[in-house]
């Protein structure tokens, strides 16, 4: 009897074994690590994942799809500097609260009309969580804010710069042509030795080569293309001249639509660039305001309250007949527009501070605000004048140095990225692709 009860033990405890390796090689199936990178894994439901959720963006634009292993590559690629950006970022201690990721969504919702509620809504009928809509938040906040930190904050714009641009680029205030790029990056490594930079210049040849014989673009960029929009099949979309990264300027003029270009050299690698649209540009209308304020700050004596009983105090005096230009002479905080009764003279949009311009936008002519708060204080504000005007020259040249900047950055983030790539520690298990 208790040879039986033995036996009958190790069977059960045989088929219990069996069960848990089973489990076990299942687990291992599911969560197998298909990238090593720094101290992190990238699991192969990670990346199928993500696949899926680019396979649904690629038919939506009817963007055909490429082989299965070249597609994940390239998803896996782009996991890898996400993942490289946020372990820099977690070191660097960036971090983001709840509140901005709630903020963000609140301020998505409304752009698309929606509630939050009904936007959650909408999400999960496209299929997404509500909870992994809000870690990609995150993620992109955390990016955006490593980004700005140690690649922004580094780039600088010299008025010689300005005005050399504002000399190469001729009269301003035409109208100008705006230029839809695609762009396939065939990169190599800054420390590359002088065989891989012609491996990679054959590559690169060979793929120019393919599209001037008709392949498709889009395909050939998803497929091949190590830069930031490949797997939007290297569209670019519409940009001004100004736009256009640096290197590429020169070669526009050359161009027609559907030229692919000859190849570009940058340390990041070898450019192949096809126009794929022209267009022109509109003019840069505005509407000039002239205004002028009374300013009262806060301070030890001044708090909000009685700052707002000054103001509508001066307000009652000047709908009585009173001379606004000289109650602010006597009585504004603002002395530079005080000795000239308050005057402001001409503004466009963006010269005034948000909430000033606001509520200044929205008075008639003569017409007198109600106290409103800025950092600098609390503001009564009267226009005197309003007038349409075609600010094309004076919108680029103020914006000049703006764009040089963004410039600058979209080519230094693509080194940056480069950088961050080829000093880590990245292994691929290439057999599990």
């Amino acid at each position: 009897m208790k040879g039986r009860d033995k036996k009958r033990g190790f069977l059960l405890g045989l088929m219990l074994s069996m069960l848990i390796s089973s489990f076990t090689v299942n687990a291992e199936l599911l969560d197998r690590i298909v990238a090593v990178v720094e101290d992190d894994v990238i699991l192969d439901r990670e990346l199928t994942d993500e696949v899926y959720t680019v396979v649904r963006s690629l038919k939506a634009s009817n963007v055909m799809l490429p082989p299965d292993f070249i597609l994940r590559k390239q998803v896996l690629e782009r996991l890898i500097i996400d993942k490289l950006q946020r372990q820099f970022a977690q070191r660097s201690g960036i971090r983001v609260s709840d509140a901005m990721i709630s903020g963000s969504i609140t301020d998505i919702a409304r752009r698309n009309n929606l509630t939050v509620a009904e936007f959650r809504e909408e999400l999960q009928q496209q299929g997404m969580r509500f909870q992994d809509f809000e870690e990609t938040i995150r993620n992109e906040i955390i990016i955006n804010q490593l980004r700005a930190r140690e690649v922004s904050s580094r780039i600088k714009v010299t008025d010689r710069e300005v005005s050399h641009y504002l000399e190469t680029q001729g009269e301003i205030g035409k109208d100008k042509v705006q230029y839809r790029l695609g762009h396939i990056l065939i990169p190599i490594q800054e420390a590359a030795s002088s065989s891989v930079i012609q491996q990679a210049k054959g590559k690169a040849e060979e793929v120019r080569a393919n599209l001037q014989a008709g392949a498709d673009f889009k395909q050939t960029a998803i497929a091949v293309s190590g830069g930031a929009n490949a797997l939007n099949g290297g569209d670019l979309g519409w940009r001004t001249i100004v736009q256009i990264p640096t290197l590429f300027v020169d070669t526009l003029s050359q161009m027609n639509e559907g030229d692919v270009a000859e190849l570009i050299r940058s340390p990041s690698g070898f450019h192949i660039i096809k126009m794929l649209g022209l267009k022109g540009m509109d003019k840069y209308m505005v509407i000039n305001t002239r205004g002028r304020h009374i300013l009262i700050k806060t301070n030890e004596l001044i708090n909000d309250a009685e700052a707002k009983k000054r103001l509508l105090a001066l307000k009652e005096r000047i709908l009585d007949g009173d001379d606004f230009a000289a109650l602010a002479r006597s009585n504004s905080d603002d002395k530079g527009s005080a000795i000239h009764g308050g005057d402001l003279g001409w503004v466009g949009p963006g010269d005034l501070v948000a909430a000033f311009e606001a509520t200044m936008s929205k008075l008639a002519i003569n017409e007198l605000s109600d106290p409103v708060q800025t950092q600098f204080g609390w503001h009564l504000i009267q226009v005197l004048e309003r007038k349409e005007k075609d600010n094309s020259v004076e919108f680029k040249k103020n914006k000049v140095k703006e764009v040089i900047r963004n410039r600058k950055i979209e080519e230094e983030t693509e080194l940056w990225l480069r950088r961050l790539r080829d000093e880590a520690f990245v292994n691929i298990n290439l057999d599990r692709l």
